[in-house]
């Protein structure tokens, strides 16, 4: 019997190595090779295929008709929007998340309302029938026709699928799949990326909705290669911190919708609850106007929010002044307070700052630039700002305000919310004034906290 041959493949690209070293060529990722024992190369009629089924001749791009996709809603209204409007036929949606963030609570709670109308199929790897059914009458769900399946082979799973036909099916989670046709343990590199290849070519081929669980590692990406992002039609990811109630769900690619969307819940006795208004959550009820606070309206998908941004300068006790950020880019801090200082004047060589986003968002759009300045200005001078005074703009190097895109449903979410004042870009003023909302248009930094100062 020949001896089985083996290679060292990375865990973040997927790519091989004869020989285990520190470093992977490919990606320079440290310490992600690992010894995998290499497949004989399979006969006739093997595992690859194309993944959107049978191939097809060519066809020229103006002969083929364009068709909106139908959508199935699940029932919670803030999972549809992150999803697009809803699951897709032959769609396959890839969701990961930190342990107990509520993954499979959000899933079970969308199965058993699309169970009472479809044939759905719940595959789990890491629970049993037993501890499903009993989380499902801790969130007193209705009973359902939800039809569990406790198997990690992949062939049966297969088998089960293609027997009973299901319109939605979960896969909970990926990483515990195996198939054997391969030899490596489950959660391995091959694992991973063969399940989730033939999982695929049975949802495009059969029509099924398919939903995967995936783990993710400690720095918060998904686990295994990344080439598993690259198959599915939809990458979702749940953050927030799991001592909060509030859970966020983003979509960060999505064939079928608008990426960037966010999704806002609530962690209740009886589950994950949408958060209709997420804007209340994301800013301070204070009693009276508070020195460092200044809020933001930001754009997440298509969804404007008002968050509010903190900011506090103290002096600095050692020769290095600290600058941290929580929530947001630490090195757009760092180009703030130079920008502030050669075009403002405003001088913060000798203070440590802190920036903080409140709510546990994570804010990476560049428009934040200009909330996060008003904020620490207010803090240094410790004034507050105005009352019901909101800002958006980005700051470029030279001191210029930078315009925000989709500046017309910031301005309608704000005044919908009963700010009253808003300082903008000069290129986002709007045409016709807006009811109750007084707008004020800057084009540099300097005008800006000119602006700022004569609110107060």
């Amino acid at each position: 019997m020949a001896k089985a041959k083996s290679a060292f493949v990375c865990s973040e690209c997927g790519a091989q190595a004869p020989r285990w070293q520190g470093q992977c060529p490919q990606c320079q990722a440290w310490n992600t090779l690992s010894e995998t024992v290499i497949q004989p190369t399979p006969a006739a009629g093997s595992r690859f295929a194309a993944l959107a089924g049978e191939t097809s001749r060519l066809k020229s791009l103006s002969s083929l008709q364009p068709r909106e996709e139908s959508r199935q809603p699940t029932g919670l209204d803030e999972f549809d929007r992150v999803l697009g409007g809803g699951l897709v036929a032959g769609g396959v949606v890839l969701i990961g998340g930190d342990p107990g963030i509520g993954k499979s609570t959000l899933l079970l709670q969308a199965l058993s309302h699309l169970a009472e109308a479809h044939k759905v199929v719940y595959v789990s790897g890491e629970e049993s029938g037993e501890q499903v059914a009993l989380r499902a009458h801790r969130l007193q769900l209705p009973p359902s026709e939800l039809q569990m399946l406790a198997e990690i082979n992949l062939e049966r799973i297969l088998h089960t699928l293609r027997d009973s036909k299901p319109r939605v099916a979960v896969i909970d989670s990926i990483q515990t799949v195996y198939s054997e046709a391969l030899q490596s343990a489950p959660g391995s590199v091959a694992q991973v990326r063969e399940c989730a290849a033939q999982l695929t070519r049975f949802a495009k081929q059969s029509g099924t909705s398919l939903i995967l669980v995936g783990h993710v590692t400690k720095d918060g990406t998904l686990a295994g290669p990344r080439v598993l992002e690259h198959i599915v039609d939809t990458v979702l990811y749940f953050e927030g911190d799991t001592h909060s109630s509030f859970r966020l769900i983003r979509a960060f690619k999505n064939r079928f919708g608008a990426v960037n969307e966010l999704g806002v819940f609530a962690m209740t006795e009886r589950g994950l609850r949408g958060v209709s208004n997420p804007s209340a959550i994301f800013l301070s009820q204070h009693s009276q106007q508070v020195a460092g606070s200044c809020v933001l309206i930001t754009q997440e998908g298509t969804r404007p929010l008002l968050v509010e941004v903190q900011a506090l300068v103290d002096a600095a006790h050692s020769p290095n002044p600290r600058r941290l950020s929580v929530g947001l880019e630490p090195t757009r801090l760092a180009m703030l307070l130079a920008v502030m200082h050669r075009h403002a004047g405003v001088v913060c060589f000798d203070q440590d700052v802190f920036v903080n986003a409140v709510g546990g968002v994570k804010i990476t759009e560049p428009a934040a630039d200009l909330a996060i300045l008003f904020a620490i200005v207010s803090s240094l001078r410790d004034r507050p700002l105005r009352r019901g005074l909101a800002v958006f703009g980005e700051v470029g190097l030279a001191g210029e305000i930078r315009p925000a895109p989709r500046g017309q449903d910031r301005l309608r979410e704000a005044a919908k919310l009963g700010f009253d004042t808003v300082i903008i870009p000069k290129a986002n003023a709007p045409r016709q004034a807006i009811d109750g909302l007084t707008v004020i248009a800057v084009d540099r930094v300097e005008e800006a906290l000119e602006r700022m100062r004569e609110l107060e």
